[in-house]
């Protein structure tokens, strides 16, 4: 069973991850577990309360096939976790890493995004990490990219950034088309 974790931290964005943990966890029997930086409940943007699996200490690289960070406005008052070690451990393991919104910046400062094809929210907001040198590999388009198992994607975009990630996991089965391709049907 597929193991996906998902990092959140207070004010983290509540949509960016729902359908890809809902869609995971009852349509692909994929253990699905959340942590915070202290292993102590955590509360999204939209007042949504989580107490978490674990700490960010205890997740393994080695022992869980995904590392899923959602964006939130932890950034913005300057109070975001440093998701660097994490970020590189997961990609160093041959792991998924999925960043969207201002996770996908976070993880232009933590040099995954260098040799990859990515997005986000904007180059811009990638460009403020002084350690960003990925600029000449940025897409700018609204749905989310995914190369060598790092998938990145606008806060706009947990459609396409769940079926991205689905699909880095080898996921992408009729049935996740399907159901995912259902959440998008208002777009087209």
């Amino acid at each position: 069973m597929p193991r996906i974790i998902v990092a959140l931290q207070n004010d983290f964005a509540d949509w960016e991850p729902a359908l890809l943990m809902a869609a995971a966890r009852y349509y692909l029997d994929c253990e699905v577990l959340t942590a915070s930086p202290d292993g102590r409940p955590v509360t999204s943007m939209g007042g949504l309360k989580v107490t978490p699996d674990m700490s960010f200490a205890e997740i393994d690289p080695a022992g869980s096939d995904a590392l899923i960070i959602p964006g939130g406005y932890a950034w913005e008052k300057g109070k975001a976790f440093d998701f660097s070690e994490l970020a590189k451990g997961f990609h160093a393991k041959g792991r998924v890493v999925g960043g969207i919104c201002a996770a996908a910046s976070a993880l232009a400062a933590t040099g995954v995004l260098d040799e990859v094809a990515h997005t986000g929210n904007s180059l811009a907001s990638h460009s403020r990490y002084p350690g960003y040198r990925g600029a000449g590999r940025y897409i700018d388009r609204p749905q989310a990219v995914s190369d060598g198992g790092i998938v990145t994607a606008p806060g706009n975009s947990p459609v396409t950034f769940t079926a991205e990630v689905l699909k880095a996991l080898g996921l992408w089965v009729p049935e996740a088309e399907s159901e995912i391709t259902a959440f998008s049907a208002e777009h087209r």
